[in-house]
């Protein structure tokens, strides 16, 4: 493990061993505070969020561009502040900081015995959205973890979701699919962060004007399982409570093949997704690359390229 590596698992586990244990205004005001401090560095994370958001909002000016990066960068510590302290919340602090609008497609889905597929962007806190569901509906479900490094901060995710109640599969392997799939024919959940995907095999879509890709995970299983595929929007409205909004299901097209079923399943996703994040921009963590145009070289002026565009 390289002094990095130490680094960062060392500062994780400080989160969760330290900012727990704070009463919730101190907590919430040291998110505000070092979310601050972060957007006036104005470092990789914080430009790119800025650059995906001059995406969203096309006619904003640089100043509410500004503004949105700020916000965007506290929405982004409340989310950390929160999920550092949801192993210490009681069964009722879950129960109450989350509303879901239409949580009946939920609900209704369930009871109809086929599994359900809920698939959400990088909106506000799909955590405690996650932690909501195994508490106030009692209903278990499976997720998929990124492979991080190192390995021990890999270990800690899986601990801090697991001990919110959700099974949590490695994403790499190539067993997850399938183990996935027969969670979804025994009639369970699944739950999928889904906005972005640059593997080789995610789904091109139309995303705000642009192509980018997005994982094909959510259409599939809903096509070979049964499994009703919903999408999930979130946000924050300056109350302790998140909100939420449970899509309409995305059916699965009678007609064409699996690759062009899975191609506009995907579209359907990306418009919901861009729907929820269209309105509350600053609650999308986006501190990536998203767009297949951003992630092209450019011609310089020395050898005609000159890497990945800012």
């Amino acid at each position: 493990m390289s002094a990095q590596e130490r680094l960062t698992d060392a500062l994780y586990g400080l989160g969760w061993g330290t900012v727990k244990k704070l009463p919730e205004p101190v907590a919430v005001r040291l998110g505000r505070t070092i979310a601050d401090l972060a957007w006036k560095q104005r470092g990789k994370g914080v430009r790119r969020l800025e650059s995906n958001y001059a995406r969203v909002v096309p006619d904003a000016s640089p100043q509410r561009l500004a503004e949105l990066s700020r916000a965007g960068m506290r929405s982004y510590l409340r989310y950390w502040m929160e999920s550092f302290r949801l192993p210490a919340w009681s069964a009722e602090r879950v129960k109450g900081g989350f509303e879901p609008k239409d949580l009946h497609y939920l609900t209704d889905g369930l009871a109809a015995g086929n599994g359900v597929v809920l698939a959400l962007p990088h909106l506000a806190n799909w955590d405690l959205a996650g932690a909501w569901v195994t508490t106030k509906l009692e209903t278990p479900f499976t997720t998929v973890a990124e492979r991080l490094k190192p390995e021990t901060l890999y270990d800690r995710f899986v601990a801090y979701r697991e001990g919110l109640g959700m099974e949590v599969l490695p994403h790499s392997g190539g067993t997850a699919f399938g183990t996935l799939a027969r969670r979804l024919r025994d009639g369970g959940l699944v739950c999928l962060v889904a906005d972005r995907d640059l593997s080789a095999s995610g789904v091109e879509v139309e995303f705000f004007g642009d192509t980018a890709r997005m994982p094909a995970g959510p259409a599939l299983l809903a096509q070979q399982t049964g499994a009703l595929l919903l999408p999930v929007t979130l946000w924050y409205d300056g109350s302790p409570v998140m909100r939420g909004q449970i899509h309409p299901p995305i059916e699965v097209p009678e007609t064409g093949s699996r690759a062009e079923k899975t191609s506009v399943m995907t579209q359907a996703l990306a418009d919901a997704f861009a729907t929820g994040i269209a309105e509350h921009p600053e609650d999308w963590h986006m501190l990536q690359r998203l767009w297949l145009a951003d992630l092209e070289p450019r011609p310089s002026a020395a050898d005609g390229r000159d890497g990945e565009r800012p």
